[in-house]
């Protein structure tokens, strides 16, 4: 099976800084405040300046007649704010901390007194977000980097904010895993794989099973936002919450990072279960095979101090893990014919007769010695006997045994560049690639896969952002993006041959290569 999606989407919005905190789908935040005398009257025309700490990027306004001032389009970090008017003492404010899709309210009270003299101003920045009513929870930068993860996956911090639920199989690595469950939640109340996700404003869900096209790398994200009940306008198309994530980007000092998690069956505690594998196994010593392997690293900083700014990201992820299948296959007798030691009769096809009443005893014929002669074993199911293997023990039933192996690769790719144009113009662009390899799990090792075979994810995200300041009080933003999702699950046996089978040449036509495979019976096989 083939599933293949390309979206591509454009935004723009205009930003009036003298209303309300408007925001579009992005991971931008907002500071906003009010300056006034130590009175309570507002101050007209005193200058605010917001310095971005990292990048050292400057926006100045005036206040409005009303003392109120609004900067908007920022990107997620730590800012000062400065406010100073002839007749007032200097104010300085840091650190103002913006996270993505908050507001953060500064109000400052200018003390009379000379230019000159600076009073420095240390402070949380305020929690309550009174500009808009919508309910959600930032999971801050040490947070979303530093949490312990099992697999690295970003989406799982998601289930620290109220009201989220983690549905089936979806915390930990995607490898093995249904695409269901890259992100299954429940947000607000919602059903399950009904909320979004975007990633520096653009929307991952695809038209697949409304899942995101990528699971991004817990060191590439700088913090995300879960929003889980009223969320504003801006928000549509799902019924659930929306999981806003941000990439980091780069700033004037240069930052690097690398890891490696290496968990294995060494250093692992056993488990009870484990112990009945040993047995069965004949391994006195250890649990079956488990080797997790995750290592990357990261790396940002300035090109051009104060101008441009790049950030890349790089993880893999390698999982082999023994399996142990316990099933019942036929004997080597029984491919013969042979049930003598089955402990089952074994009766002639048709051999009753077919108007015989539901309430009679109706006789039927067993063969003799409970051995099916041999010209009357069908040759299509002989041929299929190759795809079953002989028992690995000599019990009546639950013969075959065998621990095989299962897991997968993960490779994800991030690179983002930030420029400082000028003054008034700013533009990013953000690429993702990754791809997910889930190994098939073939416990026979003839293609009868469990579940599903071999399933291969590759996806592709590119997100560019533009933002141009017209005036203090009129900023417009765009922003477009395009995505490729492909997904693909192959069965081993693809590509079979029909006349092995005994049907006609012909049929091999009648069906592609990727779906055509041996029609074999159902076997239950149970994890032990």
């Amino acid at each position: 099976m083939s599933r293949r999606s390309l979206t591509v989407a454009l935004s723009v919005a205009f930003v009036l800084s003298t209303c309300s905190f408007l925001q579009g789908q992005s991971t931008y935040g907002a500071v906003t405040g009010s300056v006034t005398d130590p009175s309570g009257a507002a101050i007209t025309d005193a200058q605010v300046t917001l310095t971005n700490l990292g990048t050292a990027e400057k926006r100045t306004q005036a206040t409005g007649p009303d003392g109120l001032y609004t900067f908007v389009n920022l990107i997620p970090g730590n800012y000062k704010v400065e406010v100073e008017k002839s007749g007032f003492k200097h104010i300085t404010r840091t650190p103002v901390v913006v996270e993505v899709q908050q507001s953060a309210k500064i109000d400052v009270t200018l003390p009379v007194g000379q230019a000159n003299e600076t009073v420095e101003v240390v402070g949380e920045t305020p929690l309550l977000q009174s500009e808009t009513s919508s309910l959600g929870q930032v999971v801050e930068q040490r947070k979303a980097n530093e949490l312990p993860l099992n697999g690295r996956n970003i989406y799982t911090l998601a289930a620290i904010a109220p009201s989220v639920i983690p549905q089936g199989n979806t915390t930990g690595t995607p490898v093995g895993k249904n695409p269901f469950d890259f992100a299954n939640y429940q947000i607000g109340g919602s059903f399950a794989n009904q909320s979004a996700e975007y990633l520096d404003g653009q929307p991952l869900n695809i038209g697949y099973i409304n899942l995101p096209l990528l699971v991004p790398t817990q060191d590439s994200v700088s913090e995300f936002k879960v929003q889980y009940n009223n969320q504003g306008p801006e928000w549509g198309k799902f019924s659930g919450g929306v999981i806003n994530l941000s990439t980091k980007s780069g700033t004037n000092t240069w930052h690097g990072s690398a890891y490696e998690y290496l968990r294995n069956r060494v250093l692992n505690s056993n488990e009870f279960f484990n112990k009945r594998q040993e047995i069965t196994l004949g391994d006195k010593n250890l649990a079956p095979p488990f080797t997790q392997n995750q290592f990357g690293g990261t790396v940002g900083g300035a090109v051009i101090k104060d101008k441009t700014f790049v950030f890349f990201s790089y993880e893999g992820f390698r999982l082999r893990t023994g399996t142990v299948f316990t099933t019942t296959v036929p004997t080597a007798a029984e491919r013969t014919g042979d049930f003598s030691g089955a402990g089952v009769t074994i009766y002639v096809p048709l051999s009753v007769d077919p108007t015989c009443p539901a309430s009679a005893t109706c006789q039927r014929t067993a063969f003799g010695s409970n051995m099916i002669p041999t010209d009357r074993i069908n040759t299509t199911s002989a041929f299929l006997l190759k795809f079953i293997p002989l028992p690995t023990n000599g019990a009546p039933t639950q013969n075959f045994i065998k621990a095989t192996s299962t897991g997968g690769n993960v490779n994800e790719y991030v690179a983002r560049v930030d420029q400082n144009i000028n003054t008034t113009n700013r533009i990013f662009g953000r690429f993702s690639y990754w791809k997910l390899l889930s190994l098939a799990q073939d416990p026979f090792g003839t293609g009868l896969c469990k579940d599903r075979c071999a399933e291969n994810t590759k996806s592709k995200s590119l997100a560019v952002g533009y933002t141009h300041t017209f005036s203090p009080t009129t900023i417009a933003d765009f922003n477009i993006s395009a995505s490729r999702f492909n997904y693909l699950r192959l069965p081993i046996n693809a590509g079979f041959d029909m006349t092995q089978e005994g049907w006609p040449a012909s049929y091999n036509g009648f069906v592609p290569d990727t779906e055509r495979t041996p029609l074999t019976p159902c076997f239950a096989i149970n994890d032990s």
